[in-house]
């Protein structure tokens, strides 16, 4: 309203300048005023009469570098043109999604694609399309909103790790042996050439077929151990910014690892010290995939509860022949000693240590030999770390910013 003042202040000036002094020249202005300004307000109210839109997301759930998908499509359907319309959709997600101007002739339609590639993990909210068209002199303005509102979710980039194994708890079936067992299981694994007093419903017809001889299924146990992830997201041990900081290596870490875990059917267990404590009982399949990489993708580095603290209140829900994985840029060493009793339940242990120096430095120009007092104690702290942890023989594992994770694992 206040944008239009200066415009309802002139029109009043020249309507009392018109008939008190009689002026063709002003009459002339006045009449040119009126055509202009309603065919604008006609122009306008008409912008958006006959007009179909809509758009549609390709999948509400992704994985950070993958990319997203958003069509478009307008048509009118009247006769009447559409020369100026702005479409966009507000949205949080990083980057935005780009709007575009178009105009539209009668009957016509346009459609077009965007593609916004996902840099960051989160739940992110596209709101419902906006359509706004005007008039050339900016006096009127019309606007809708179409559609309904979507929320993507954006899973952690899941690197594969095909040469990595988990190492095997202390329980039969808990890993594939080299001796194949007698029993008849789910897990086929290879065949072998008939011997006397093999079942029939053991021969592996194709391959019998293709051979020429009878051949028979070999079988492994299947693996029941489960794992069990702790993710450290304490707030005071964070290093690094973006992408490349310890906390989204904690997280990428942990989702490669779940998912890794139940490819090879093991059953997952996820504890996180965010904001709050958050377990997610060790289960089994897509479903607990689905809720491990929804935990994963809200998460954040505000935790106030350390380590130590957090092993001592989820522990207790591992059960003898579970392999626990902890990851952690922590450098103090009273979370060790909760890990060093897990062998004699028969449970296994993996540390996957962040190196917070690596991780703060990473980026960043420092002068050539530039070390501080600070950085002699870290080094003094995080050797002493690796010691306790060889002491209790528990396998260490150490990620530094730009490594492969498989690269460290397998390693």
């Amino acid at each position: 309203m206040l944008r239009r003042l200066p415009l309802v202040v002139v029109a009043v000036a020249l309507v009392v300048a018109a008939f008190s002094t009689a002026f063709d020249f002003l009459f002339f202005l006045l009449y040119l005023g009126l055509l202009v300004v309603g065919g604008s307000y006609v122009l306008t109210r008409l912008g958006l009469s006959d007009l179909e839109a809509g758009y549609a997301v390709s999948q509400l759930h992704a994985h950070v570098g993958e990319q997203l998908r958003v069509t478009y499509t307008l048509r009118n359907t009247g006769h009447v043109p559409k020369p100026s319309l702005e479409v966009h959709n507000p949205t949080s997600l990083p980057g935005g999604l780009p709007g575009r101007a178009i105009s539209l002739r009668p009957t016509a339609e346009r459609s077009w694609l965007v593609r916004v590639p996902l840099t960051r993990r989160g739940h992110f909210r596209i709101e419902p399309l906006q359509i706004r068209t005007g008039d050339p002199f900016g006096f009127f303005e019309s606007s809708a909103t179409v559609g309904q509102g979507v929320t993507v979710v954006v899973y952690p980039r899941v690197e594969r790790l095909p040469f990595w194994r988990l190492p095997a708890a202390e329980l039969e079936g808990s890993h594939a042996h080299r001796e194949r067992t007698l029993q008849a299981t789910p897990l086929a694994t290879s065949v072998r050439p008939y011997a006397p007093g093999d079942a029939m419903n053991r021969i592996h017809w194709k391959t019998t077929a293709r051979y020429g001889e009878i051949q028979v299924k070999e079988f492994d146990l299947e693996q029941t151990a489960d794992a069990w992830i702790f993710v450290d997201l304490q707030r005071d041990i964070q290093a690094g910014h973006g992408d490349e900081s310890t906390v989204e290596a904690a997280v990428r870490v942990a989702a490669s690892v779940a998912d890794r875990a139940i490819v090879e059917n093991r059953a997952v267990g996820m504890t996180v010290n965010a904001h709050r404590q958050t377990t997610v009982p060790s289960d089994r399949g897509a479903r607990q995939h689905l809720k491990l990489m929804q935990l994963l993708a809200a998460v954040d580095a505000d935790g106030s509860t350390s380590l130590a603290e957090s092993l001592v209140a989820g522990l207790g829900r591992v059960r003898r022949g579970t392999t626990v994985i902890v990851i952690t840029p922590s450098l103090e060493r009273d979370w060790i000693r909760p890990l060093g009793l897990l062998r004699g339940r028969g449970i296994g242990c993996v540390v996957v240590a962040l190196d917070p120096t690596a991780y703060a430095r990473y980026g960043r120009t420092m002068p050539a030999g530039a070390v501080t007092e600070l950085d002699d104690a870290t080094a003094q702290r995080t050797r002493a770390l690796h010691h306790a942890l060889a002491e209790y023989d528990i396998r260490n594992l150490t990620l530094t910013p730009g490594r492969p994770l498989g690269e460290v694992l397998v390693g």
